[in-house]
């Protein structure tokens, strides 16, 4: 079972959620997973196309009005 980290950016202004989830996943081992909760709008668009952008395999867990959670998983 791989260990999860967790990251609460609720409220981090762009694009320092999006540098926040690099430095988090850097120090990831291999396997593990991010838990990220970050607010919608520019946040959620920056913050999922920056993850794409660095080939991260992401699924969003849950939704909610103002912010969601996504799960991050480091394959590298």
């Amino acid at each position: 079972m791989p260990s999860l980290k967790y990251l609460d950016l609720k409220s981090v202004p762009c694009p320092l959620n999006v540098v926040k989830i690099k430095l988090a996943l850097e120090k990831l081992s291999k396997n593990e997973q991010l838990i990220v909760e970050l607010d919608k709008g520019e946040p959620e668009e920056m913050v999922l196309n920056n993850l794409k952008d660095m080939g991260c395999f992401f699924t969003k867990i849950k939704e909610h009005e103002t912010f969601l959670k996504i799960k991050i998983l480091n394959e590298k």
